[in-house]
């Protein structure tokens, strides 16, 4: 379990720039499905035959993580930068930077002894990005305008936690791969058909996920995601979302959508038959691909099921090991059973 999730996180895939990603998962599964399709958003789509083909179970999870893009080349060298999904711009400041996955840049911050006033949050407009040129014409001969950045963190264990970046989404990219090669390895096929959707874009608005449907055409969809723990500590406990080591967190709404009643409670009668501790998402903002699949084709229904991250969609997320290894073993047997499916 788990052994997809550092090489994962250390990828650098901001929205529209997945192809690492993408080929990292598909030399490490297309082995072990029965089909392997690539389509034109880029979302990597695998097919499990089941032990019957009368339904279709969708498993989605995003393979981009947030980030930014190069919008200006300045005079002196500089770059200006703005955010590919939802980057506040007080987590970017200092931070170490990626251009297109290589060329390592840093971020301005002006020094404490010299800001008086630090109470002001500046936009991406004060942001600068300092990649070692001097010269507009020097740096624009290393980088050009709509390349990708991304924070440049590598993946750290300690006991029950890990740090990285992009826990959002690639926790559930991790699963769903540790849940196929439980698949291979067992040589137990799921009961319905079950296709493991990579998808892309799901930061810039949730835009792979309804072309992958398209293909798919599921019954019910299933999407595993990383998603806000709030657990803050200088934050009052009523303002958390979730908690780290609270288990699974399982979502009856969000922003964009209302998911379907019977398959939210087929979530947790499975959770409380397998006892395992899960946690409700408390603060519906935000989204997933769920609000996509509502309004993609006929209304996919579908659930969602996360693993909650601390400091998400930032260069230095926290998620504990235990939430991941029970999204895992709760997803695994909604897959196996299918029963989802036949709500």
């Amino acid at each position: 379990m788990k052994k997809y999730l550092k090489n994962l996180t250390e990828l650098h895939g901001a929205p529209g720039n997945e192809e690492k990603v993408r080929e990292f998962i598909k030399n490490e599964i297309k082995d072990k499905v029965d089909e392997i399709y690539e389509d034109v958003m880029g979302n990597l789509i695998t097919k499990i035959k089941g032990k019957s083909s009368e339904k279709k179970l969708m498993i989605s999870a995003h393979m981009d993580e947030v980030g930014f893009l190069i919008t200006k080349i300045n005079e002196d060298g500089t770059f200006n930068i703005s955010p590919s999904g939802g980057v506040d711009p007080r987590v970017v400041r200092a931070q170490r930077l990626l251009i297109n996955g290589e060329l390592p840049a840093i971020v301005n911050q002006t020094p404490i002894h010299l800001d008086h006033d630090i109470q002001k949050v500046q936009g991406y407009d004060s942001i600068k990005v300092f990649a070692g040129f001097t010269k507009k014409e020097e740096a624009k001969n290393k980088v050009k305008l709509g390349d990708m950045v991304t924070f440049d963190v590598k993946y750290y264990e300690n006991e029950d936690f890990a740090l990285c970046k992009a826990f959002d989404d690639r926790v559930g990219c991790s699963i769903m791969m540790d849940i196929i090669d439980n698949i291979k390895e067992t040589n137990e096929n799921p009961q319905y058909d079950t296709y493991f959707c990579f998808v892309t874009q799901e930061e810039a608005g949730l835009r792979g996920s309804g072309v992958a449907a398209e293909y798919v055409k599921p019954d019910v969809a299933l999407v595993l995601e990383g998603t806000t723990a709030g657990d803050n500590p200088e934050l009052e406990p009523e303002k958390w979302a979730t908690h780290l080591n609270d288990g699974p967190v399982i979502t009856f709404m969000h922003s964009g959508v209302v998911l379907k009643k019977e398959v939210y409670e087929e979530i947790i009668k499975t959770a409380k038959d397998l006892n395992i501790k899960y946690q409700y998402k408390m603060r519906t903002a935000g989204g997933t691909d769920a609000a996509r699949f509502a309004r993609t084709m006929y209304g996919i229904p579908s659930g969602v099921i996360s693993v909650p991250c601390r400091y998400i969609h930032s260069a230095n997320s926290i998620i504990n090991l235990k939430d991941y290894e029970r999204v895992y073993k709760l997803s695994n047997k909604l897959i196996m059973n299918g029963r989802i499916a036949e709500l």
